[in-house]
């Protein structure tokens, strides 16, 4: 486990996990949901990078440039495949310090899982503004591939816990939690004028045309997101009566590999990188106290 200080913030990470966080904390509280003593499951961390693309491939099925790709599927999301292969891939220290941390992942390429080789890197860092976290995946092989990228905090909820977050639209999903159709926010649950999660249903959807700003208010105090233009997607998963609530930046929208181009006026997002060429996503997290 790493640890990093600054200011008031403070992170544990553990690259052997998945690149994953363990917790991050502003003034001794939670931001993210703190992970429990001992786990071995990357699910119950705080938060973890997805790559080569994130959330669901509906069956773990694709064909891309001609090819028909399968992708592993675990039993607890069967039968897509989900989160690309890097949260379950120990990841490589490049360098460190007391309030940053480079680590890198090399892919190179498997038959029966994705075929394309490729490297990602993801920087972690904090300081007395927060947290940032750069993340990238280059085409290391000869072959044009597809690609995408994702972050997956999982913030503490409180009690008065209130989320603020604008989009065009989002995306309905069907019986077997795929895109059905990209609707208005007010159709399922609309975040732009902010809205206590106590009050919210059950939401597991992918949110396009997003401004890639998000703003959560509750005990703790305010905590905004920030992430780059890459990142016009934003999947809120928020289940009900949880410890905690996931606004995920992503690149693309769920199995874009298999969906329309686009959905409404917002593109899926899906990238194809030429060999060399590199997607890179970043995101922000501040945090102060209730005016």
């Amino acid at each position: 486990m790493i640890l990093l200080e600054a200011g008031d913030w403070r992170a544990i990470l553990a690259p052997d996990m998945g690149g994953a966080m363990l917790s991050l904390d502003w003034q001794e509280r939670a931001v993210f949901r703190p992970t429990p003593d001992g786990t071995t499951d990357i699910l119950q961390t705080a938060c973890f990078p997805l790559v080569p693309y994130a959330n669901r491939i509906a069956n773990g099925r694709f064909v891309f440039e001609g090819r028909s790709v399968g992708l592993p599927v675990l039993e607890k999301f069967a039968p897509h495949a989900i989160h690309g292969e890097g949260w379950m891939q120990p990841w490589t220290i490049q360098g460190r310090s007391s309030d940053v941390v480079a680590m890198t992942l090399d892919w190179q390429g498997e038959p029966a899982s994705w075929p394309w080789p490729w490297r990602a890197k993801q920087i972690v860092s904090l300081s007395d503004a927060g947290l940032e976290i750069e993340l990238s995946v280059t085409n290391s092989g000869g072959e044009i591939m597809p690609a995408g990228l994702g972050l997956h905090p999982y913030f503490h909820r409180c009690s008065d816990s209130r989320l603020a977050l604008t989009a065009s639209g989002v995306l309905a999903t069907n019986a077997l939690e795929l895109p059905d159709r990209f609707v208005p926010p007010a159709d399922l649950v609309d975040w732009s004028s902010g809205l206590a999660l106590a009050q919210a249903p059950f939401v597991d959807h992918a949110y396009g045309g997003w401004n890639g700003v998000a703003r959560m208010t509750g005990g703790l105090g305010d905590v905004v997101m920030r992430a780059s233009p890459s990142t016009a997607w934003a999947q809120v998963y928020a289940p009900a009566d949880a410890d905690f609530f996931c606004v995920e930046p992503v690149t693309h929208c769920p199995d874009a590999f298999n969906g329309p181009a686009s959905w409404g006026s917002s593109a899926n997002g899906l990238v194809a990188l030429q060999p060399g060429e590199t997607l890179a996503l970043h995101m922000t997290i501040s945090a102060s106290a209730h005016a």
